[in-house]
């Protein structure tokens, strides 16, 4: 084993649940360990929606790069907070559309790293690149030669932070992480966004959902419409704003009502 693969194998922690790999159980994946399992299976006990909610979140990343890439134009993407790969992730759901699309991806998840090699997966025509590095440290990201590489920043770039900063913590400042990012973009770039919320919920499963929150690692801090909007502060929000994400532009169809989905989600220009 290599010096690499021997410091990435002690990085995988089997015993602690992670966000990646319990969103990725929530989404029936198998790239998860028992402890991620347990975790996810403590707060579906209380939130029997929690695998829609899952399911919502990641449609409506997928019809916001559909929307990018195609109306949009856009031909670059950013997408922090990765996670596990499954199926159409960014790179998929735009090359679609736009064969040469280039995409870099980032999460601290050392277990997304070794899977790293499906995210990298690019048409001929296009390209992507993997950062192994956390949101909370932007300056880290932006600093990394393969976003340069990848990215030409004369040219307008897509940022997704999607369902990722509701585990960065007030005391961390998560409006502070997405300034720093907004503000290194070129202009007619964009701010892909969602984030979990708590707002649509009875008190009654609030305090359920609070109470296993306790016992949680990383601790998840859903944030109230608010609070949400600022991470949009001076960004000029696309139709039809900050919504539930099940209602961004959906599909014709049913659809899960806010308290099922549980996540505001919005797309907004960076002018």
């Amino acid at each position: 084993m290599s010096a690499d693969s021997a410091d990435l194998a002690a990085r995988i922690d089997m015993t602690k649940p992670h966000p990646a790999r319990r969103y990725d159980y929530w989404l029936g994946g198998k790239d998860n360990f028992q402890a991620d399992r347990d975790a996810a299976e403590a707060i579906a006990a209380v939130f029997p929606h929690i695998r829609t909610a899952a399911r919502e979140n990641r449609a409506f990343m997928q019809r916001a790069v559909r929307f990018l890439a195609g109306e949009a134009g856009v031909r670059q993407f950013l997408d922090i907070g990765t996670g596990l790969p499954t199926a159409d992730n960014v790179h998929e759901v735009a090359q679609r559309i736009a064969p040469e699309s280039r995409i870099v991806y980032v999460d601290n998840d050392p277990l997304v790293l070794v899977h790293a090699r499906a995210l990298l997966a690019s048409s001929p025509e296009g390209a992507t690149a993997y950062i192994d590095a956390d949101a909370r440290t932007p300056e880290k990201v932006l600093a990394d030669p393969a976003l340069r590489e990848t990215l030409d920043f004369s040219q307008p770039i897509a940022l997704l932070m999607v369902a990722l900063l509701h585990f960065v913590e007030d005391h961390e400042d998560p409006w502070s992480v997405v300034r720093q990012l907004v503000a290194a973009l070129p202009p007619g770039s964009y701010l892909v966004l969602s984030h979990a919320t708590f707002d649509p919920l009875d008190a009654e499963t609030i305090a359920a959902m609070d109470a296993v929150n306790k016992n949680i690692r990383p601790l998840f801090s859903p944030r109230p419409l608010a609070e949400v909007t600022r991470f949009f502060d001076g960004l000029d929000l696309l139709e039809p704003g900050i919504v539930s994400v099940s209602d961004w532009r959906p599909q014709p169809g049913p659809r899960p009502t806010p308290a099922e989905a549980t996540g505001y989600g919005a797309v907004a220009r960076i002018a």
